[in-house]
């Protein structure tokens, strides 16, 4: 996907295939330098919003904050400590769920790669259609 021309341009540049997902799609990253751009951001898992009693806590915790400071300030400090009890509150209510769907895109990318190599027996095709509903359902849920 890059020509030597542009490598020539861009040299410190990379191309990465990253694993697919939910889509039979492989995403591409081009990093452009190795800079550090700092922490990752929040990220909130759409299955959460299912538990019983996630909106209530999220409001709960989010006016709990007692911080003072500016509009950009306040929010940046709320989000960073919202984002520490997220990471808690997902360990006992989520089941590690990023860890089952870790391990089910790992098997998916497994099965996608011998079946590069090989021909997949049924049984390999069969599971991987049940992997790919799973991941869609963990997902979903």
């Amino acid at each position: 996907m890059l020509s030597e021309k542009w490598c020539e341009r861009w040299p410190s540049c990379i191309q990465v295939a990253h694993q697919r997902g939910l889509s039979d799609h492989v995403p591409l990253f081009l990093h452009a330098d190795e800079s550090n751009w700092g922490p990752r951001p929040l990220r909130m898992l759409k299955c959460w919003s299912d538990y019983l009693g996630y909106a209530e806590f999220v409001r709960d915790i989010w006016g709990s904050f007692s911080i003072q400071g500016w509009g950009s300030f306040l929010l940046r400090q709320k989000l960073k400590l919202i984002k520490a009890c997220l990471k808690e509150w997902h360990q006992t209510h989520s089941q590690n769920m990023e860890r089952k769907m870790l391990e089910t895109k790992n098997h998916i990318s497994f099965l996608d790669s011998k079946g590069e190599t090989f021909v997949l027996h049924d049984k390999e095709v069969q599971e991987m259609h049940e992997l790919s509903a799973s991941l869609h359902s963990m997902a979903r849920n």
